[in-house]
């Protein structure tokens, strides 16, 4: 595992009964390099969503424990927040309980000169995604996908 992949697992399994403790769940954990600073962030979530309140009882406590496992040498900035409304969907489980949603989905490369698409997720598995758009499936490699994420509906 890189140490990014160990970091954000470490994060997660010191987050998981501090999230249960305040009746959130984790969505995602990710550290990242963005310019010259690291973040490390923790996005929960719950029925209903989140609020402020849930994202600063969390942060506090996620703060303090990972002062006290002490296991990232750098120096980083913690972020706590919800995923948001157009929340992207990286892990399976992210996918799963998307089925039937309106999604977008941007490739790496245009197909026909074409990046970005939406429709509704119908499946994936460990090597594609398909949506439905205008009354066709569509099935893209998820090699091919620079980002698939819930659309935003006005």
């Amino acid at each position: 595992m890189s140490k990014k992949e160990v970091y954000e697992a470490k994060t997660e399994e010191i987050l998981l009964p501090i999230v249960e403790s305040f009746g959130v769940s984790i969505y995602d954990v990710e550290y990242v390099k963005e310019g010259s600073d690291y973040y490390l962030r923790a996005y929960i979530d719950k029925e209903g969503g989140v609020d402020i309140l849930d994202c600063e009882n969390v942060s506090r406590k996620l703060s303090d424990a990972l002062d006290e496992a002490d296991f990232i040498p750098d120096a980083y900035i913690l972020e706590v927040s919800s995923p948001g409304l157009g929340r992207t969907l990286k892990k399976d489980k992210h996918l799963q309980a998307s089925i039937g949603e309106e999604v977008e989905i941007r490739l790496y490369k245009a197909v026909d000169k074409v990046k970005d698409f939406g429709g509704i997720l119908k499946s994936f598995d460990e090597k594609s995604i398909t949506i439905e758009s205008e009354g066709k499936d569509i099935t893209f490699d998820r090699n091919d996908i620079a980002l698939v994420r819930l659309a935003l509906d006005f």
